[in-house]
């Protein structure tokens, strides 16, 4: 059952306290915060280390210096891959209107990783103090701008169709095709290839091989290699894995999970 949790940034007798609030944990791998909701907007930054996001509409992987946007109400938990560093702003709902009302994950500049960092040190940011004021005004700016990336992996309404996300899901190297999935799910290939297609913005295909580029993603944050988490999402080979990814991220592996210093020594 999800929790709603109380305020941040309002009293229990519904003053406000302030219009920006702060939180930072150090986590360890394997760490779950349980489904909970926040009657604020919430920005989650990783300064190190990988956090998912799961909704019911889907799970969203957020990599070292990227974040992901939470809407207030939207109910939500999160896993740790390898040690994470989380740092968490809350807005007041009418601080950021502009962003868009659903989860999603973004690039974040030097100036925004700074100004997250800076506004860590303050437990809530109040617009009355003109200092505080300034750096709520420059990050709602800098959100302004930022760049939506393709970490998210949308989950269908339709039962069937997440009858076969669950298996795969829980075993992503299932090397079965669709045809034999759909045996299990009541329903022809057809209809779940119509499903996945209307339901995700991608086809059965697409939305498989994005599963397995974040499932690869989430266990090299942990602490394995390229090649075993390669082999076990149900590539063939490392190469074909990394080529993958550098196709859809623009990068390798490696690099998009820190500066890239450690790739070989990882096995890349």
């Amino acid at each position: 059952m999800s929790h709603r949790c109380q305020s941040i940034l309002h009293a229990p007798n519904g003053k406000l306290l302030g219009e920006l609030a702060s939180v930072s944990a150090d986590l360890a791998h394997g760490h779950v915060i349980p489904e909970h909701s926040h009657p604020e907007d919430q920005l989650l930054f990783a300064s190190s280390g990988v956090m998912t996001l799961y909704t019911k509409q889907g799970v969203w992987v957020v990599p070292p210096l990227r974040a992901v946007w939470i809407p207030a109400g939207t109910p939500h938990s999160v896993a740790m891959s390898g040690p994470v560093s989380m740092r968490t702003l809350y807005f007041l709902s009418k601080l950021c209107q502009t962003l868009r009302g659903k989860c999603f994950v973004m690039n974040v500049s030097a100036l925004l990783r700074e100004l997250i960092l800076h506004a860590c040190q303050f437990k809530r940011l109040n617009k009355k103090a003109s200092k505080e004021r300034r750096i709520m005004e420059i990050i709602v700016e800098q959100l302004k701008a930022v760049d939506s990336i393709p970490l998210q992996l949308p989950h269908p309404t339709d039962s069937r169709a997440m009858r076969v996300v669950k298996t795969l899901l829980a075993d992503p190297g299932d090397q079965r095709d669709l045809g034999r999935l759909c045996k299990e799910c009541g329903a022809s290939k057809r209809t779940i290839q119509r499903v996945f297609l209307e339901e995700t913005k991608m086809n059965f295909g697409k939305w498989r091989q994005q599963l397995r580029l974040l499932h690869g993603l989430q266990l090299m944050a942990a602490g394995e290699k390229v090649t075993t988490a390669a082999l076990e999402v149900g590539y063939s080979s490392p190469s074909a894995f990394i080529s993958m990814f550098r196709k859809q991220f623009g990068t390798t592996p490696m690099r998009y999970l820190g500066d890239g210093k450690n790739g070989h020594e990882r096995g890349e």
